[in-house]
């Protein structure tokens, strides 16, 4: 709660008991209850023409932040002071308290200083007022001033005059300030720059070593790849090496098995062609061979009788021949006799005789010659022929 509480005391007792806040037990139409506020109060002093210590009346408004005291014994004396006044009622008596203590410090302070130092001048006030107010449990929290006037417009003048004089100040202030910002400009530019320099020149450095450490750290990085792969592939290889050997004793056993079983299938094999092949072929060979035999001498016999044969026929026509040579032969004595006798015409007619013969047998063995021959007799023929027809021309 913001208010104080003053329980009296009861059956004619001066016993009083203050509550800030909270809650206390009372008796009803027998213990005295009071309040007073605790909140902030603010309060709007102002002294109207006022002369200062030079005799010049200025009218000041300032502005001020009370309250009362929480303090047990100063609490004691506020409630004492204030118990059964309005908020309105203490806000007067503290306000003419700080406008009495406000009009008394003008008086002794120039408007040069009250208008230059507000804040210097403020102070004083709330450092002479704070013990009077105090004594009555009220606590000065702020004290500003708000406004200063008068009304034959000397602080107007003195701020014109202030303000030409301060003017002045400003643009030679300006310039000294332009000239040593252009100073210090350069100075800071030259400082920029070698601080720049610097910083380049220590950047190109760390990175320079950043680099070299970067590839050291590479060529290491690198270094450990390249032996940890070639450990992996090495191990690996060895593995591989291991795996290829067991699968070789695998093949090994696998193949010395399949060797016995070939073996045992060659075994099987050959006594199966030997019964169900060699036996039989060995029969049928020795069968083939007697058939063969039986087969030669049948031939052999068979040539016998037909070389007999043949013999008994040649010497049957050798002798058919002799008695037919001989018979041509006289035929021929016969025939040669008589073609002395007609000459040529006998000779012409031999040849025409014996030509049908030979045509026959002469094309069957000797087709060239047989056609020479008869070009030949064709021109005999042609040749006698012509001398018949000279010796029948007179």
């Amino acid at each position: 709660s913001s208010n104080s509480h003053n329980l009296g005391a009861c059956c004619g007792s001066d016993e009083k008991t203050y509550m800030v806040g909270g809650w206390a037990w009372a008796w009803w139409l027998i213990t005295d209850i009071q309040r007073i506020t605790l909140e902030i109060m603010t309060l709007q002093p102002k002294c109207e023409d006022v002369e200062t210590a030079e005799g010049v009346a200025i009218t000041v408004t300032g502005v001020a932040q009370i309250k009362v005291m929480t303090d047990h014994d100063l609490l004691a004396i506020a409630c004492e002071q204030f118990l059964g006044k309005s908020v309105p009622e203490i806000k007067g008596v503290v306000l003419q308290t700080l406008e009495g203590h406000l009009r008394s410090i003008l008086g002794t302070l120039t408007v040069e200083q009250i208008y230059q130092d507000r804040d210097k001048f403020a102070q004083l006030v709330r450092e002479v007022a704070a013990p009077d107010v105090g004594r009555m449990g009220i606590e000065i929290l702020s004290f500003t001033i708000k406004d200063v006037y008068d009304k034959l417009d000397y602080l107007s003048s003195l701020g014109k005059t202030q303000t030409a004089a301060v003017q002045r100040d400003a643009d030679i202030g300006v310039a000294e300030a332009e000239r040593d910002a252009g100073i210090r400009e350069a100075e800071c530019k030259k400082e920029m720059m070698d601080v720049k320099f610097l910083a380049d020149t220590k950047m190109a450095d760390s990175k320079r070593k950043l680099e070299l450490q970067k590839a050291a750290f590479n060529q290491e990085v690198n270094t450990k790849k390249a032996e940890a792969q070639l450990a992996y592939e090495l191990q690996a290889a060895k593995e591989q090496q291991k795996i290829r050997l067991e699968e070789i004793e695998i093949e090994v056993v696998q193949r010395k098995k399949q060797i016995t079983i070939e073996e045992k299938e060659i075994v099987r094999t050959e006594k199966e062609l030997i019964a169900m092949v060699k036996r039989p072929a060995e029969a049928e060979a020795y069968k083939m061979q007697q058939l063969a035999e039986g087969q030669k001498m049948k031939k052999v016999l068979m040539a016998q009788a037909e070389a007999e044969k043949i013999r008994r026929i040649g010497e049957a026509e050798a002798c058919s021949i002799e008695a037919i040579g001989k018979a041509e032969a006289e035929k021929m004595r016969l025939k040669a006799e008589a073609y002395q006798q007609y000459g040529e015409a006998a000779k012409t007619a031999l040849v025409l005789e014996a030509l049908p013969k030979v045509t026959h047998y002469g094309f069957k063995s000797h087709k060239s010659l047989c056609l020479l021959f008869l070009n030949a007799v064709y021109l005999h023929v042609c040749l006698f022929r012509f001398n018949q027809i000279k010796s029948l021309l007179p």
